[in-house]
């Protein structure tokens, strides 16, 4: 799960739809949970409902 963690992080630290001042933020807030195992799950469901929300963009734009 760590490893995925990780990975979230370099593509937030990628993306160009996420507001550059946002990016810190997020993944600051994203270390810290890390660094509570029982917020892994939380970290989890939040990023799983982001995805819900934004999948059928991407699929619009043939991403996905």
């Amino acid at each position: 799960m760590k490893e995925k963690i990780e990975k979230v992080i370099k593509k937030i630290e990628d993306s160009d739809k996420i507001d550059a001042e946002q990016k810190p933020l997020i993944i600051q807030k994203i270390k810290e949970w890390k660094e509570e195992d029982e917020a892994i799950s939380e970290i989890v469901l939040k990023l799983e409902n982001w995805w819900l929300e934004l999948e059928p963009i991407f699929a619009e734009m043939g991403l996905v």
